[in-house]
């Protein structure tokens, strides 16, 4: 997708401080320019945002991760959600590739917060008329929303990039019961027989982890071990599982890389052959590992769901062309 007809003079495109590389490339591939808009830090640490053009009337679109630092890239898109609303805009979509605190979608222990909800309501507090995402960690997020909320899903991006190298005795591999559904997206595109590998999280946040066994073949296999986050890199231990049971150097595909703590060490592995991501999240050269981790490019997705949203065209159509009638 190299370009796309006019998509008017009501529409504008705007990117917060996040993901910059993104949000120009976004632009370049639906030909327009990015929205004039200066994003500052305050001394004291207080987000200021001045909209340098005219907003009024138009459709806005916002494109803003709230990635690592999470809470201070969350603010910022609440504060430019809020200045464009106090600027007369006709509608502002909030295009979140990655959605800070997804993983606290439910209470795991007692006495806890469900932030995925606060963070939903907060959005819409600020001025969101409508969200886009993509690979939420739970699809009830979705419902946490009384707004309209996109879902999308990097699924056919990562699998085209295995459709075109064509490992050889592939079979696509769910870390847990709770990636079997993402892993048959992955089954229904790579034609590829699937394994599920059982384990069991427990502690305060679930941060310790069991494994408990394989089901299914891997035994001279090349397993693709499919998650929607990486984020301290545990899922290299489930690596280390697999060739311990038999199978050759895994690849990873996974949509987010958050990329903290140990995760680089861990990835170090033998056992990870490589990590196939999308750049929802920015990967500085320095976390590419001289290769080993492999970013492709989110943008002509999210491109295209800007598109359909702005012509009022159908967003599920996307994936449907792709075999796939739902994101999750």
């Amino acid at each position: 997708m190299s370009t796309v007809t006019s998509l008017g003079d009501d529409f504008k495109l705007f990117c917060g401080r996040a993901n910059p590389d993104l949000g120009e490339e976004i632009a370049e591939i639906l030909s327009v320019s990015l929205g004039k808009i200066r994003i500052s830090t305050f001394a004291d640490s207080e987000v200021h945002v001045q909209i340098e053009e005219s907003i009024r009337g138009k459709d806005i679109y916002i494109v803003q991760s709230t990635c690592e630092p999470v809470n201070e890239n969350l603010m910022e898109l609440l504060v430019m959600l809020d200045a464009f609303r106090r600027a007369s805009a006709r509608q502002i979509t909030a295009i979140v590739p990655y959605y800070g605190y997804a993983r606290q979608d439910h209470k795991s222990t007692g006495r806890e917060p469900i932030s995925a909800k606060l963070v939903a309501d907060l959005i819409t507090a600020a001025g969101a008329d409508r969200v886009v995402s993509v690979d939420l960690h739970a699809t009830q997020i979705q419902g946490f929303f009384n707004i309209p909320m996109d879902h999308l899903t990097a699924v056919p991006i990562l699998a085209s990039y295995f459709k075109e190298n064509k490992l050889q005795d592939a079979v696509i591999v769910s870390p847990d019961v709770g990636r079997a559904k993402l892993a048959d997206k992955y089954t229904d595109i790579l034609h590829l027989p699937m394994v599920l590998m059982n384990k069991r999280r427990s502690g305060v946040g679930g941060k310790k982890v069991e494994f408990l066994e394989i089901v299914g073949d891997v035994e001279g296999k090349t397993p693709i071990l499919i998650d929607d986050v990486i984020a301290s890199g545990s899922i290299a231990e489930q690596a280390d599982e697999l060739v311990k049971a038999g199978s050759k150097e895994v690849c990873l595909a996974i949509t987010h890389p958050v990329l903290v703590g140990p995760a680089l060490e861990r990835l170090q592995s033998a056992a990870v052959k490589e990590l196939i991501v999308t750049n929802t999240i920015p990967v500085p050269e320095e976390k590419r590992l001289d290769g080993k981790v492999k970013v492709l490019s989110i943008a002509p997705l999210l491109a295209k769901a800007i598109q359909r949203i702005h012509q009022n065209l159908s967003v599920s159509q996307v994936f449907i062309e792709e075999n796939i009638l739902f994101a999750v």
